[in-house]
């Protein structure tokens, strides 16, 4: 869930860093009085998301500015789609417009990308994930960006589930103990709520995982054979993931070998921004006398 604390807490941080001291530019050349009415404008098809966060640049900047959002996350857009506007004070509209902008373009990507993988696995019944390969930050908005195109999220930090990785199995390995015991062990240390990931990357380390009773077995860099030989070694003790070389090519494959969920970095470390511009129009101030 993104929260509107999340959403003030990195927008404000954001507007900081691109105006820490005000905007120059605006304040030398804007009249105080200038209103702008500027429209949020797709210029390609794509599935947007990131609307209250757009939104949330502008009041962030002045309370005064209007926006209004014409598309929910989560619905699609042709080129030309008006998706936003924005009214108010004109030095507040140019002060916020590249924040706004940067952010709507991004999580549009992302959820455009992602319905993509979506539309690929349509009819497997598995679900597409994402990884936290996210950009240090912004892992709550692209996270949103990918629900917003249809996916699902991974654990969202180190803290809330378990992940036992190759690197975690070598550890154990280095202490004598059989992989199941190591795993039993640790477990008992994990509170019940909290489910347990196991990272393999051969059939033959299946067994003694399941022996464990794990909650999920993540086969890494499969091949097709083998996820077939996998999903039928673990005959639904286990939530089945698959993870490694998935691309737009490989996904529908990967998903019709009877894995439950394919995780993919590429939903928020390679989704390209979409291209939407934000048209301004400036309404100069009648002045005093």
């Amino acid at each position: 869930m993104l929260t509107r604390a999340e959403i003030d807490r990195v927008v404000a941080a954001a507007l900081a860093e691109d105006a820490p001291w005000g905007d120059v530019t605006a304040e030398a050349f804007v009249p105080a009085s200038a209103r702008a009415r500027a429209e949020l404008v797709a210029r390609e098809h794509g599935t947007f998301s990131g609307g209250e966060v757009f939104a949330a640049a502008f009041a962030l900047t002045d309370a005064a500015i209007a926006v209004t959002v014409h598309r929910a996350d989560g619905e699609t857009f042709s080129a030309g789609d008006v998706l936003a506007t924005v009214e108010g004070p004109a030095r507040g509209v140019l002060t916020a417009e590249r924040v706004g902008l940067n952010f709507a373009q991004r999580m549009s990507g992302i959820a455009t990308l992602t319905s993509r993988y979506v539309e690929a696995v349509a009819g497997t019944g598995a679900r597409i994930a994402d990884t936290r390969k996210t950009t240090p930050g912004l892992r709550a908005f692209e996270r949103h960006a990918v629900r917003s195109g249809g996916g699902h999220n991974h654990r969202h930090s180190l803290s809330d589930a378990v992940m036992v990785k190759d690197n975690h199995l070598a550890v154990l390995a280095a202490s004598g103990a059989s992989p199941t015991e190591a795993l039993r062990a640790g477990m008992a240390s994990v509170p019940h709520t909290m489910r347990v990931e196991v990272e393999v990357d051969r059939v033959d380390q299946i067994p003694a995982v399941l022996a464990a009773g794990v909650d999920i077995i993540m086969l890494d860099n499969f091949s097709l054979d083998e996820l077939r030989a996998g999903v039928e070694l673990i005959a639904g003790r286990a939530v089945v993931e698959a993870s490694g070389g998935v691309s737009l090519d490989t996904v529908g494959a990967i998903a019709a070998t009877g894995v439950d969920v394919v995780s993919v970095g590429a939903l928020t470390h390679s989704a390209p921004a979409i291209d939407l511009g934000l048209d301004v129009s400036i309404e100069s101030g009648t002045g005093g006398s």
